[in-house]
């Protein structure tokens, strides 16, 4: 590329685009966007900071995502998880449980197996990412044997470890990957009203970051719909937590098709049970309380480009005492959304602030994410970036 490399996210996008020999206006066909969003992408008007997105652009233009925010983006720290990746999707691309030819081992007993799928989760929402990479390939494996040795008390665990490798896979950016994990969780989960309810979880996180909005929207009002109680007010707080979270992930695919009315209905609806619950409670790993309502009604806002409002919610449930309850993972991710904010906002100094806080929370949020490579060598490259935030750039090997 040359001295293609050293230019903005939005140029880059330009230049290939000519490579391509694509008008504006066939590209933002392509893309499901106006030929405004893409003029303002390419001027540098407005940000390229999802992951998604940028995927998908990278997918139109046939180019690597790193062509799009340069090979220096990723941190010399994230480089060496590939062989882990490796070996999960090793894990994943064998069939023993239908071809009948599960490889000889120990079967792991189901209270066992229960145990060691609550430990990878509670290492996952400490966001101690690269344990978790650790810990899956296994962790597959066994819950494997145990469900074909128990298909019934086994197959809670075999699709919890399918539910955990693929928010783990989500976080690490391979989407395509986590939707394997979570097509496998879905269909092991058939027949059972909670454990689909608890896998579609993951299933809209990963539809919304392949982009796939309109699809991940429809997907999670139908399991929404399916595991409500009858009556919201008599309703368990398992089914609650799980309703409430599935509209949470209605509502921010809504927001990523630029449905802000819609995903403003959805939150409201989800509040109504979140209230039932209250904080400080995490059934079936969602967290999900009054203060997750509010956390992502500021993502939301995220989505939809009303960056002053997302602060404005942000600093509103972090005053909440559930905040602090929450899972680390949470609330790492939910900063990462604010410095985009900021970022939106124009505020440099304010994005800075939270990826350093980002940083003091959970370091593998920043080492171990795509969307936070992108975000942290945007403000690295800002002549306004403290001195804090590039000395961070320079340990991580990112800028």
């Amino acid at each position: 590329m040359g001295s293609v490399e050293v230019l903005p996210v939005g140029r880059r996008v330009a230049y290939w685009r000519g490579r391509r020999r694509l008008s504006q206006q066939v590209f933002a066909d392509r893309l499901g966007k106006s030929k405004s969003w893409v003029d303002k992408v390419e001027r540098g008007v407005r940000r390229l900071d999802k992951l998604s997105t940028l995927q998908e652009i990278a997918r139109v233009l046939r180019v690597d995502t790193a062509a799009l925010v340069g090979q220096d983006a990723a941190p010399a720290q994230a480089k060496g998880r590939g062989n882990g990746v490796e070996r999960i999707r090793a894990a994943l691309s064998r069939y023993e449980i239908p071809l009948g030819k599960l490889a000889s081992g120990p079967v792991v007993p189901v209270d066992r197996m229960l145990r060691d799928v609550g430990y990878a989760w509670t290492t996952f929402q400490y966001a101690r990412y690269p344990q978790v990479v650790d810990l899956v390939p296994d962790l597959l494996t066994n819950a494997q044997r145990t469900y074909v040795d128990d298909r019934g008390s086994g197959r809670g665990p075999l699709v919890e470890a399918y539910r955990v490798t693929a928010a783990l896979l989500d976080k690490l950016g391979d989407a395509e990957l986590a939707w394997l994990a979570v097509d496998r969780a879905m269909l092991a989960a058939t027949g059972d009203r909670e454990l689909v309810a608890a896998a579609a979880v993951q299933l809209g996180q990963v539809l919304r970051a392949l982009g796939r909005a309109r699809e991940a929207r429809s997907v999670m009002l139908a399991a929404a719909y399916r595991i409500a109680p009858p009556m919201i007010e008599y309703g368990a707080p398992g089914e609650l937590s799980l309703c409430g979270t599935l509209l949470i992930q209605a509502a921010l695919a809504a927001a990523q098709d630029g449905n802000e009315a819609a995903a403003g209905e959805l939150l409201d609806e989800a509040a109504g049970m979140a209230e039932q619950i209250g904080d400080g409670c995490d059934h079936h790993r969602t967290g999900f309380g009054p203060t997750v309502v509010e956390l992502a009604r500021a993502a939301a806002a995220v989505e939809v480009g009303d960056a002053h409002a997302a602060i404005a919610w942000h600093e509103k449930a972090t005053t909440r005492s559930g905040w602090r309850g929450l899972a680390t993972e949470h609330r790492a991710g939910h900063l990462l959304d604010v410095a985009r904010a900021y970022l939106h906002a124009g505020d440099v100094g304010n994005a800075a602030r939270m990826l350093t806080e980002v940083e003091r929370t959970a370091l593998a949020e920043i080492t171990h994410r795509p969307a936070a490579w992108a975000i942290l060598t945007e403000i690295a490259r800002d002549p306004r970036a403290p001195t804090t935030i590039a000395k961070l750039a320079a340990t991580l090997g990112v800028g």
